[in-house]
């Protein structure tokens, strides 16, 4: 058996508090008995009051701080933000107007003229690449189509097949014309993004912004790559090249201004 002193305090005072209950206080020592019984509680509740700050304590130490939320890019300056809507709304619907013209060539001009599949379907699977690029920027930045769309891919379609109806020279004109607007277009989206980016700073614009401008420079250096290669396939040669070239590009220059907008 242990003695007495060799007891945790918690066991002293259930010990203590279990021989009063048993009648302990009948003793000649009651009064001293009762002293050591009130000691014998008081020592408890410490003992549950050190116990509870303790698990407090180590619940708080073991607490993970609460992360700090990012802070939110400031929001772009409205004419920036509308800039950006409809460079992005025509340059889709621009893509999806030059998939259709080469998706309504190729048959034609493959047929008789079966050397140009190759490049027919490079040509095509660059444009397709650009037009899935767009739609998807237009998915993240929450920008939707132009309203216009339906109509140009009816025009898109009809300029493509009676292009390649007059003739390998007429198609490559088209594609001369075409690429000419558009290379000439994204340019110009090249040179406002520029100049926002060394206004507002890339802090502020962000990667994305930046992103967006190295896909516009790529796209219309493929954009202008078609034109060279309209140009090497006598695209000059075709009759009635002026006016055919400046129909073309005047319709392409309307229906920029128009998806900008609708």
């Amino acid at each position: 058996m242990y003695s007495d002193s060799t007891l945790s305090i918690p066991r002293q005072a259930a010990r203590t508090a279990a021989w009063a209950n048993r009648g302990g206080w009948s003793s000649p020592v009651s009064v001293r008995g009762h002293s050591d019984f009130h000691a014998a509680s008081l020592l408890l509740q410490c003992h549950a009051c050190h116990s509870r700050r303790h698990a407090s304590s180590s619940t708080e130490s073991t607490t993970p701080p609460r992360p700090t939320p990012p802070k939110r890019k400031p929001a772009l300056p409205q004419p920036y933000r509308d800039f950006l809507d409809g460079a992005l709304r025509v340059n889709h619907a621009g893509e999806l107007a030059a998939t259709l013209i080469y998706r309504a060539q190729t048959p034609l001009l493959t047929r008789s003229h079966p050397s140009l599949r190759p490049l027919m379907a490079r040509m095509y699977e660059q444009e397709a690449g650009h037009l899935r690029t767009f739609q998807a920027l237009l998915a993240k930045h929450r920008v939707r189509p132009t309203a216009m769309y339906p109509v140009w891919q009816v025009a898109a379609s009809v300029l493509g097949w009676s292009t390649a109806m007059m003739g390998r020279e007429a198609a490559m004109a088209c594609t001369e014309a075409v690429e000419t607007e558009i290379g000439g277009h994204y340019n110009g989206q090249l040179r406002v993004l520029l100049e926002m980016i060394r206004e507002l700073g890339e802090e502020r614009v962000g990667q994305e912004m930046l992103e967006l401008v190295e896909c516009i420079r790529r796209t219309r250096d493929e954009e202008l790559e078609h034109l060279d290669h309209a140009v090497d396939n006598d695209a000059k040669k075709a009759e009635g090249h002026e006016l055919l070239t400046y129909v073309i590009r005047g319709g392409c220059r309307a229906a920029i201004w128009i998806s900008e907008r609708i």
